[in-house]
């Protein structure tokens, strides 16, 4: 598993190996007969119980085996998964496509009673238009050479709207204002997006606040996280999608979330700032 900038990842990758490690000596061997036992070289179990390699199904299975200790095998394996499951390149989840991303998001959606989102890049998905997702895809798609369902993924992306207006959900949103001039599509594609949010602003659903150009920051721009409830923060890097579930790290992005809300306008003054990014459009 690649090296992750979350220590959630990390620390998890790190347990794992202490509990590899702990098998091992519980069954009284070294490093070197551990190795010998499962046919690999010393160095690979090395790396294993230093968190620096992850360990396929297959390790664990002869890791066990080696212990004799086949009855943890499987919670190890699901272990390791769950592991693998917080820091996922944009490549694998794409492999076959956009559009089941946007599902595993739009359950997401479902489940959390409250959204907190920050971006600094692009408009948050549930808030986009058709045509702003159908041209933010297709960048993306044709960025990572990934196959192209953009058509199905945009339905899905856009059905997760929804939310705004059923099932008694919160959205509470922080845009930089450079995401407001950050032109996704053409002209047109982005006066309609901006025009949008116009529309969605008056929802007793959701609460949206512009960070403005001007704002003295005493919190620097960040890369895009969304807070599901208090138990999951999903943060949006250029290459992968991290879930954090420590708790520690969740109370450091919902802190920085709401010193990010200090520094935001609402109302009428986040309304002049889509406006006059509109107007910059001409």
């Amino acid at each position: 598993m690649p090296a992750s900038p979350s220590s959630s990842a990390q620390a998890a990758r790190e347990a794992l190996a202490v509990r590899l490690t702990h098998l091992r000596r519980d069954a009284g061997l070294s490093g070197k007969e551990l190795s010998s036992r499962c046919g690999w070289h010393p160095a690979k179990t090395t790396r294993i119980q230093k968190g620096e390699a992850a360990p396929s199904d297959m390790d664990i299975r002869a890791w066990c085996s080696a212990c004799d200790a086949e009855d943890q095998a499987a919670d190890l394996i699901a272990t390791a998964r769950a592991v693998d499951s917080m820091y996922v390149e944009w490549r694998r989840r794409h492999r076959d496509g956009m559009r089941r991303t946007q599902e595993d998001f739009n359950a997401r959606h479902a489940q959390a009673r409250m959204c907190r989102v920050y971006v600094s890049n692009v408009v948050p998905g549930f808030l986009q238009t058709p045509a702003y997702a159908n041209a933010l895809m297709q960048s993306i798609t044709e960025f990572q050479g990934t196959p192209n369902d953009v058509s199905e993924a945009v339905a899905a992306r856009v059905a997760r709207s929804r939310y705004l207006y059923e099932g008694g959900h919160r959205f509470v949103v922080l845009i930089e204002e450079c995401v407001l001039r950050y032109l996704q599509g053409d002209n047109t594609t982005m006066a309609a997006q901006l025009r949008h949010l116009h529309t969605v602003m008056p929802l007793p659903s959701v609460s949206l606040g512009v960070i403005p150009f001007t704002a003295r920051r005493t919190i620097w721009p960040l890369e895009a996280f969304y807070a599901y409830d208090e138990h999951l923060v999903v943060v949006e890097t250029l290459t992968a999608e991290i879930d954090v579930r420590q708790p520690r790290e969740i109370a450091d992005y919902l802190k920085a979330f709401n010193e990010l809300r200090e520094l935001a306008v609402y109302g009428d003054q986040a309304r002049a700032l889509v406006d006059s990014a509109i107007s910059a459009l001409g």
